[in-house]
């Protein structure tokens, strides 16, 4: 199988783009497994002293048992399903990279998102690699660096889209997907990542 593959060139950020990692007609059948049969959770992250929803639903799956914190949230994982591990097989025999974990989001609706962030929890290791497989509707993600932030890169993730961020890039660019006024349809995304 031939995929498109494009190499996004930023300053310290490795970045790896494939728009139809899965086909249309796979992607839909993924969405609609994933909307029903995850084990969805709905946190409350704690922002400079004040209790939120998150504005997105959430679920964490493993091979392990190991949990992962981000924004005082401790999640334990639910044991990958078959499908889980038919598309990590996917992402893994592509990218030559072996991952423990999926962290999968769930937006809703155009408000949900994600602030701006770095995966860069001391339990994915120093430079980690973050497989992150889009289905449903298209989202923008934004990046920008952590000590310029007028330094930004935009893309709009599409269903069967595979975007791969490795090398330094967790170290000086934060990530985020804004929230949107447009009336647009859920978005599932899985992020795979490795759990030392």
């Amino acid at each position: 199988m031939s995929y498109s593959v494009e190499h996004i060139n930023l300053p310290k950020a490795e970045l790896i783009y494939v728009k139809d990692f899965f086909s249309e007609k796979e992607s839909k059948v993924y969405f609609e497994y994933l909307k029903q049969q995850i084990n969805w959770q709905h946190d409350q992250i704690k922002v400079f002293g004040k209790v939120y929803d998150q504005p997105r639903l959430t679920a964490l799956y493993a091979e392990n048992k190991k949990a992962y914190s981000y924004s005082n949230i401790v999640m334990h994982p639910h044991q990958f399903t078959n499908e889980l591990l038919k598309i990590k097989n996917k992402i893994e025999t592509f990218s030559n990279e072996k991952f423990t974990t999926c962290l999968l989001n769930y937006y809703r609706n155009g408000q949900d998102s994600n602030g701006w962030h770095a995966d860069d929890e001391k339990e994915l290791g120093v430079n980690p690699v973050i497989a992150s497989m889009s289905f449903g509707a298209k989202r923008k993600f934004k990046m920008r660096k952590k000590d310029n932030h007028q330094e930004k890169f935009d893309i709009e993730l599409s269903a069967g889209s595979l975007l791969i961020m490795k090398g330094e890039t967790q170290h000086f660019w934060q990530h985020q997907i804004p929230k949107t006024a447009k009336k647009i349809d859920p978005r599932i995304n899985l992020t795979f990542r490795k759990i030392e």
